[in-house]
């Protein structure tokens, strides 16, 4: 098994990875790109499992169960219209939608794009296997906004056919149902995974459907080496946004939607398809090979509400964004393994293929209408591509002590093409370029402990929306942006005193040059500028104890100081050609709390599971200029669950409440929101009904 590295083909090896009996420590694949212990790991990296991703959730957010990973802020703004808010150690914070500053993988298949943009919409939770985390400098080897990386496994493997029906109902009006099948004889295996996931919403105009369903098929034994083909289809339509609400407004009424969203009627529709393959293989006795390919289309069309006398000038994109965009890449690396010594070279190519639209979001005839199809505004086409090769080398340097070192050098161009042309040429190009060292080393003063550093130089894109306009509203890209680049450190320790009992602590600093921020923000039209300097610096901790067959308990605590290192000017109002308005160093970054917390109890009694966890963080800045910010606070949330037979199906029903106490709090920011439509309301206290049958 010492031949399948890498998180490419992490969805073959964890199938089969079982925690060592000389550590009783997990495998991780993401830092090293193979598998290894994670005491023998110099980077802060944890692995959420089956159980803990699926068991009494609804399974539809990451920030169901991520929660318990220390460093990594989830927000669940409660709008699928737009993404998750995804930050690690404040990498990807200032996203307003997508995911930005974190590498995104499932089954193998980068869910970035090569210009840093992610989504996580389309991850299978109900098919989990694993999911892993990692922060810290070697994330930098993932390449572009590598600011963490998170993994996500479905379960594939041979065995008598499996058949699973889930569902789960609540607040709301919200449901997911779900069924899974599996089996395979050795060496093949295949998994189907089909989920529907509906609600009203908690805010007013917030309903969604979400339909999702992953084919996953794998021969582990071909006269190449092991195969593994994954296919996904994503579909949203029409998902409701409420949009933000000024701080008047949530405190008179938290659930209400935006004015702004029932007048122009906000919303957005999403379908995805990708097919991916994996193929690793031995070429002699210490040589293998993985290759990964894939590629994919998504589809977005996004209505947003922006007055009509804003929509006016010539030069404005519009209020309905449309854009079909196709993708691939091709991953292929090669590793030698040696008794002291494993060395792994690889490259990887991605491409990214976009026509973009505008259009207004009204029609005149026969009268004003909000809300619909207008005419032409924006049409363009633009692509991405990225260029990377990389080399990773791990020796012993003495005894109980091990070296970890690569370095990828990556090259990222941007082009658009202007087809409208009735205002001025939009069109315009970029190229990127960062060769990113990464090195780190652990010393293992026990079989049961570790004690490592490490360093790590990494850089971050603008990303095409990021690029689209300058500050001065002149026609062309924003050739004046510069990528982010990035010195990270760390140190850190970890302990397994016994099955019972671990633990993890890591402390941080991160400089950046360059820092990507928000020049301006009106009309839905953002554009991006440089800041400086940032500073982030931080501790982070876990422990997970078990002091009785019927008790565990796991806390994960972090602490960070997010904040400009040096003052910079920015503008409140577009056009922006010299900007006037003052952020001073030592504000603080928006959109990251200065600490967070998640403490869990889980008491089994026979067939029953009693969870009593805690969730809290800090408040959240708004802006760069610090002018308003989202309260801290906690929760506490309760979960019953019990397994029983029922003649040839096992099944497990539960029951959770969410926010037992109903405190009242604000679940995310809309950050550097040009209105002042600032916050994303969180519910009160809620309930969720779940069963899973499953048959075998």
């Amino acid at each position: 098994m010492r031949c399948l590295p890498l998180i490419l083909l992490l969805p073959i090896a964890s199938s089969y990875a079982q925690e060592s009996p000389q550590t009783l420590e997990r495998v991780v694949v993401t830092a090293t790109r193979t598998e290894r212990s994670q005491l023998d790991v110099p980077a802060s990296t944890d692995v959420v499992d089956r159980d803990e991703v699926r068991d009494t959730n609804l399974r539809v957010n990451l920030s169901e169960s991520l929660v318990r990973v220390p460093g990594l802020v989830i927000l669940n703004r409660q709008n699928y219209a737009q993404d998750l808010q995804i930050s690690v150690r404040g990498f990807g914070a200032r996203s307003t939608f997508g995911v930005r500053g974190v590498r995104l993988y499932a089954d193998g298949i980068p869910a970035t794009m090569p210009d840093g943009q992610g989504q996580v919409s389309h991850f299978a939770l109900n098919a989990v296997d694993r999911i892993e985390v990692l922060r810290g400098p070697f994330s930098a080897l993932y390449g572009n906004s590598s600011g963490g990386v998170i993994a996500m496994t479905t379960r594939l493997e041979p065995g008598p056919t499996e058949f699973e029906v889930s569902g789960a109902a609540g607040s709301y009006d919200t449901w997911r149902g779900g069924i899974n099948i599996s089996g395979g004889t050795a060496p093949y295996a295949y998994a189907l995974d089909a989920s529907r996931f509906s609600t009203e919403g908690y805010r007013d105009y917030s309903s969604a459907t979400r339909d999702v369903v992953n084919l996953r098929a794998a021969a582990l034994d071909t006269p190449l080496g092991r195969l593994r083909i994954t296919l996904n289809a994503l579909d949203i339509p029409e998902a409701e946004d409420p949009l933000g609400l000024t701080r008047a407004q949530w405190q008179d009424d938290p659930r209400q939607a935006s004015p702004q969203a029932l007048q122009f009627r906000t919303r957005k529709s999403t379908e995805q398809q990708q097919l991916g393959a994996q193929l690793a293989g031995d070429i002699a006795q210490r040589w293998s090979y993985q290759v990964a390919a894939w590629g994919g289309r998504r589809g977005v069309t996004q209505f947003q509400a922006i007055p009509v006398a804003v929509q006016a000038p010539p030069n404005h994109p519009g209020g309905v964004i449309d854009f079909d965009r196709s993708y691939g890449g091709l991953d292929a690396r090669l590793q030698l393994a040696l008794d002291a010594l494993t060395l792994t070279f690889g490259a990887n190519v991605e491409r990214l293929d976009e026509d973009r639209r505008g259009y207004e979001n009204f029609t005149l005839q026969p009268a004003l209408t909000l809300g619909t199809l207008g005419r032409l505004r924006r049409d363009e086409s633009n692509d991405v591509e990225s260029r990377d090769v990389y080399a990773q080398v791990e020796t012993g340097i003495g005894p109980g002590w091990k070296l970890h070192a690569g370095a990828r050098a990556s090259q990222v161009d941007f082009r658009g093409d202007d087809r409208f042309l009735v205002n001025g040429d939009d069109s315009g190009s970029a190229r990127y370029d960062s060769i990113n060292p990464t090195v780190g080393i652990v010393y293992r003063p026990s079989q049961s402990s570790s004690v490592y550093a490490s360093y790590g130089r990494g850089f971050e894109t603008p990303t095409l929306n990021e690029l689209a306009y300058r500050p001065d509203g002149s026609a062309g890209f924003n050739t004046a942006l510069e990528p982010a680049r990035s010195n990270n450190y760390e140190i850190g320790a970890k302990a397994v005193a016994s099955m019972t009992l671990r633990g993890t602590i890591a402390a941080f600093f991160v400089v950046t040059k360059d820092d990507i921020v928000v020049r301006t923000n009106a009309g839905g039209r953002s554009t991006f500028a440089n800041a400086a300097a940032t500073r982030r610096r931080g501790v982070e901790a876990s422990v997970g104890w078990e002091p009785h067959s019927s008790l565990s308990l796991y806390a994960s605590v972090a602490a960070i100081r997010a904040e400009f290192a040096e003052p910079f000017f920015t503008c409140t109002a577009a056009p922006c050609t010299q900007p006037t308005v003052l952020v001073p160093a030592g504000n603080r970054l928006p959109g990251i709390p200065a600490y967070t917390s998640f403490i869990e109890a889980v008491y089994r009694v026979h067939d029953t599971d009693i969870t009593l966890d805690w969730r809290a963080q800090s408040k959240i800045n708004v802006d760069d200029r610090n002018t308003d910010r989202a309260s801290g606070y906690g929760t506490v949330n309760l979960a019953l669950a019990r397994t029983f037979l029922a003649g040839p199906a096992k099944l497990r029903a539960f029951l959770r409440i969410d926010n037992v106490l109903n405190a009242r709090y604000i679940g995310s920011v809309i950050v550097n929101e040009a209105n002042g439509r600032y916050f994303e309301s969180a519910p009160g206290r809620t309930w969720l009904l779940g069963l899973d049958v499953r048959f075998r």
